[in-house]
């Protein structure tokens, strides 16, 4: 599979995220600079966390504008996969290729820890192989993490099954005690309606090695490529 890794001024997952890709799942990797205007035929996007352009306005209100953002709004509306993680998610927010937004934690700090988050019985592509209800390890690192959205847009992504993840504790409790930064309804991650646009704060990318001591974000990349390779024609 031909993957590509977006890198923006200010990426700093983005590294990790090609490690995990090429190496630990052994697909073709392409770096995608933000100026690019070429998706190189990629069978699947990835926007990697980190702080582009210094998170200056809001986090990710910036890279919505650049040069390759148009193309990835296209691709994602033929029904591409894209993926995007901690930044990334806020990007794609910002884009309009999800729903909501996110917000300052709620403790007006940078939060940067191992967490738990609980699988929900969406059956998409990030969740594609995990039993609904499974509590995942991990690693959040974010200042601007609290995932926003009204009302309506609430029920709607509930209505829709578009929420993929919620924060919980080691025993599945979805709770406040479990919410790190505030979160709507103790929401980590969603999808668009289509079911081809996904995004989540926490970094399974941070979790998919041994060396690490946490492999809890192989079993999302898997549920991804098991997907993705039956999907793909």
């Amino acid at each position: 599979m031909k993957l590509g890794v977006v890198i923006f001024p200010g990426s700093n997952c983005d590294e990790d995220m090609i490690h995990v890709l090429k190496d630990t799942f052994g697909h073709e990797v392409v770096e995608l600079w933000h100026k690019d205007s070429d998706l190189q035929n990629v069978d699947g996007i990835f926007l990697p966390g980190g702080f582009s352009f210094g998170d200056y306005l809001r986090s990710g209100a910036i890279a919505r504008y650049s040069p390759i953002m148009k193309e990835i709004i296209s691709f994602a509306n033929s029904g591409g996969f894209v993926f995007g993680v901690c930044n990334g998610f806020q990007i794609l927010c910002e884009s309009g290729l999800l729903p909501g937004a996110l917000l300052h934690n709620n403790a007006q700090k940078f939060i940067c820890k191992n967490i738990y988050i609980k699988s929900s019985d969406n059956k998409s592509a990030v969740n594609y192989n995990l039993e609904s209800g499974k509590v995942l390890k991990i690693p959040i690192a974010h200042g601007e993490g609290k995932y926003y959205a009204d009302e309506n847009t609430i029920e709607s992504l509930k209505k829709n099954n578009q929420i993929l993840f919620y924060y919980s504790d080691e025993n599945a409790n979805v709770n406040e005690e479990s919410n790190p930064n505030g979160s709507v309804l103790n929401i980590a991650g969603i999808c668009n309606e289509g079911k081809n646009v996904y995004g989540m704060m926490p970094h399974p990318e941070r979790a998919s090695d041994s060396l690490l001591k946490n492999t809890d974000g192989k079993f999302i990349f898997e549920s991804i490529f098991t997907f993705l390779n039956s999907n793909i024609k």
